[in-house]
């Protein structure tokens, strides 16, 4: 069996090593003319670290990440709401890390490069379209920075891991679209002191009045570039503002636009104003998703990670759900003796499951903690929280989404 991959992101990576250990041959065709270290901050859940070990990827996370210990949730007075341990300090069987999105990258690319070899991986192919007949399926391409048209790749099977801008995807519904419903998001990177223990993830405030998501991604000393102790935290900002045009993909993130909001949080644990403005970069991004679909398979084609499954970026997901789809495949190609077949079955164990977490993130996201405070609150000071709800209840809130989403402690233990 050969499969061939478009797209070389978290989800096709992963499949690429995925199919190497189970003696799939594959090859990977990135439109990007180099693969680097892009992007900001993300998190990878115990279930998604699970995967990342099976593939023995696990020490060298450590290397790189800085691994979880809590999750604090605030009002967007700074007042304490609620806190619970992460990973193992939960008594996971897996860690949780707070991880350059970069690095994860790179780690997958070293990864595919050392076990599969460098030749397997083809960049600057920009895919224009798929087509199949009854013994094969065929991915044509065009050069990315040229336009000219490149030889096709034939395999048994095509794999669309092309994101949430899937050709292949569009190409089987071209009435494919972003569903924007007036969330955009600010990102951003800042070198500062560490925040609590220097391992915890905080979630501020709510979308209707200012929510702000703050992690560690880096310790920059063990990068031998700081020397002072400082970590590279990286923070989202995050507002609902109805009839608010989409903020756009690749632009330049401006103070001006959502620096007002939080220009008076001066908090006694941290100034997340001078936070916002002592970063290195800021980007901004609109917060989309796309209804789930009925169907992602096609005879020889399948979907994968965005492009299947595009999420709000909340609650870590949409790595980890490219990550398990990856898994999931793999195991089935390799215990089938018709890929087709397998592509269905994968569909099957797939789809209802992360339709339902997309649906999920639009609801009762993870900061919906927060967001229940604040109508409870009206949005204002409290004098102490146990008057406002109980523990308990918070706690079943989060438990709850991560029965949802996958990673409950026994989801994550038992498999």
């Amino acid at each position: 069996m050969h499969v061939i991959i478009a797209g070389g992101g978290i989800a096709g990576l992963t499949l690429a090593l995925g199919l190497k250990q189970r003696g799939i041959a594959c090859d990977v065709y990135e439109s990007s003319p180099e693969i680097k270290a892009l992007g900001l901050g993300i998190t990878l859940l115990p279930h998604a670290v699970r995967e990342l070990s099976a593939l023995g990827l696990e020490p060298r996370l450590h290397e790189v990440a800085i691994e979880n210990r809590f999750h604090k949730f605030f009002n967007r007075h700074g007042q304490w709401i609620y806190e619970e341990a992460r990973g193992k300090f939960a008594g996971y069987p897996y860690p949780e890390f707070g991880i350059h999105r970069g690095r994860l990258h790179m780690v997958l690319l070293e990864a595919v490069t050392a076990q599969l070899g460098a030749d397997r991986v083809h960049t600057n192919h920009l895919c224009t379209g798929v087509e199949q007949d009854e013994r094969s399926a065929t991915l044509h391409f065009k050069e990315t920075t040229t336009g000219k048209p490149l030889p096709p790749a034939r395999g048994d099977i095509v794999i669309a891991c092309d994101g949430v801008n899937s050709v292949i995807r569009k190409q089987f519904y071209p009435d494919d679209k972003l569903a924007y419903a007036g969330i955009n998001m600010w990102r951003g990177v800042t070198r500062h002191k560490p925040i609590f223990d220097g391992a915890t993830y905080m979630r501020v405030g709510s979308i209707d009045t200012g929510k702000m998501v703050i992690y560690p991604i880096v310790n920059l000393d063990n990068d031998n570039v700081d020397g002072e102790g400082n970590q590279l935290i990286n923070w989202v900002a995050e507002l609902r503002r109805p009839g608010a045009p989409k903020n756009d993909w690749h632009a330049q993130g401006k103070l001006e636009d959502f620096f007002p909001v939080y220009q008076d949080w001066h908090f006694e644990w941290l100034d997340v104003a001078k936070l916002i403005q002592d970063a290195e970069h800021i980007l901004e991004y609109p917060m989309v998703d796309k209804d789930p679909l009925e169907r992602w398979t096609f005879g020889r084609v399948t979907l994968m990670g965005d492009a299947a499954h595009p999420m709000y970026p909340r609650g870590a997901n949409g790595a980890a759900q490219a990550i398990i789809d990856a898994r999931t495949l793999a195991d089935l190609l390799v215990t089938s003796s018709d890929p087709m077949a397998a592509l269905t079955a994968y569909e099957q164990a797939r789809i209802e499951v992360t339709s339902h977490i997309v649906r999920t993130n639009r609801q009762y996201p993870p900061d919906y903690i927060n967001i229940k405070v604040d109508e409870l609150t009206g949005g204002k000071p409290f004098h102490n929280i146990d008057d406002v709800i109980s523990q308990q209840e918070l706690k079943q809130i989060a438990e709850n989404y991560a029965k949802i989403a996958g990673f409950s402690k026994e989801a994550v233990s038992k498999t």
